[in-house]
């Protein structure tokens, strides 16, 4: 394999500072980080880590998929959200389970059909496909399924220090029971339980299935009739179109089930950038589909720093921290804003400048007559400069 030339290879250098590195490198992570191995000038101070890829998380490997998780424990910074990516086969099972975060998920390829059950048992049972949502609040039992296809899906917790390793399993449970005790509740005798599995960690967890017949097929009529909408599809949901891109949001506003977590859908064309904008709310934890994208930070006090990302990075932003996101690639750039709240809110520059006395934006920015009346001319939102 031919070597590439030293103009292929990234240094740390930039207008006339730093020098190249002689010692050993990783070419692999400096391409995929060209604003940490050379920062903008306009970054400065310390400023916590802001990304990590699912690429680097441990993934767990079961007979009828896999699971790699993004937590505080592997991105300290990010206390208020935590992701799991999971992968099931045809017909394979993530086992009937429950635990205290609530889940919220966003389908990324392939089919899944869902079960749960809420306090007045009352059950719902849906498929879904690329781009559909769904959420189970916290202490709800519930399961996932592979159809025909199988699939893949990202799923999100509300709490930085959630793992997926530790969810309350139903076979973990049984097999924590006394065999006569669960036999009497259950209504079997004990021979009649025999066969548990008796090591829920590599015997069920994420296991191969049947895939189950159609849905209509499938469903189960309790007295108590359907719970809530858990499901909502997202790429149904007519989108916010504005030069250079589009926005979907969600929260409890629209998607009544999701009463702990919010989310922005946001697609940017090339060359295309996100507002320089905050939350005032909470932290934004962020997901990538598809892209590559740039994104400053700032943090206050004279300290900024600038990230790469691409498909699989996971990025955060702190609570009201400045910021913007560039695509910087030949594609499109599509990833998931998302937050622990029960609505979205973002607080725009442009529109706070644009909302200010033009005479005193002047006065801050030291700006000209014409400049000071560009600025301020468009009183709403842009969301997405192109």
């Amino acid at each position: 394999m031919a070597q590439p030339s030293r103009n292929d290879i990234p240094e740390p250098v930039r207008e006339g500072v730093g020098a190249t590195i002689m010692g050993p490198r990783n070419l692999a992570l400096e391409r995929q980080n060209p604003n940490i191995l050379a920062s903008p000038n306009t970054d400065s101070g310390t400023v916590p880590n802001l990304k990590f890829s699912f690429s680097d998380a441990r993934n767990r490997l079961l007979s009828g998929g896999w699971s790699r998780e993004v937590t505080a424990r592997e991105l300290p910074v990010a206390t208020t959200l935590a992701g799991v990516n999971m992968r099931l086969k045809p017909g394979a099972i993530r086992e009937l389970h429950w635990h205290k975060e609530a889940e919220w998920a966003y389908m990324l390829a392939g089919h899944a059909r869902i079960t749960a059950i809420d306090s007045d048992g009352r059950n719902f049972i849906d498929d879904l496909g690329p781009g559909d949502l769904w959420n189970f609040q916290s202490g709800l039992p519930h399961s996932i399924q592979g159809l025909a296809d199988g699939c893949e899906f990202l799923l999100v917790f509300d709490d930085g220090m959630f793992s997926e390793n530790e969810t309350f399993l139903l076979t973990d449970w049984f097999n924590h029971t006394p065999m006569d005790v669960l036999a009497k509740n259950l209504g079997v005798s004990p021979s009649a339980l025999a066969d548990i599995p008796r090591n829920p960690n590599t015997e069920r967890y994420i296991f191969n299935g049947e895939v189950p017949p159609p849905l209509a097929k499938d469903l189960v009529r309790g007295p108590a009739g359907e719970a809530m909408q858990m499901t909502w599809r997202l790429l149904g949901q007519e989108p916010v179109e504005v030069p250079g891109g589009r926005v979907r949001i969600v929260d409890s506003n629209n998607f009544h089930a999701a009463s702990t977590i919010a989310a922005a859908l946001v697609e940017l064309d090339p060359g295309a950038m996100r507002e320089l904008h905050w939350h005032p709310t909470n932290d934004e934890w962020q997901y990538y589909i598809s892209g590559q994208a740039q994104m400053t930070v700032f943090a206050s006090s004279g300290k900024a720093r600038t990230f790469n990302y691409q498909a699989g990075d996971v990025g955060y932003v702190p609570f009201a921290m400045g910021h913007y996101i560039l695509n910087i690639g030949q594609e499109p750039l599509v990833f998931l804003e998302m937050f622990r709240s029960d609505h979205y809110a973002d607080i725009s520059l442009n529109q706070w400048l644009a909302l200010t006395p033009p005479e005193l934006v002047q006065a801050h920015l030291n700006l000209d007559d014409a400049t000071t009346s560009a600025v301020t001319a468009y009183k709403g939102k842009p969301i997405i400069v192109r």
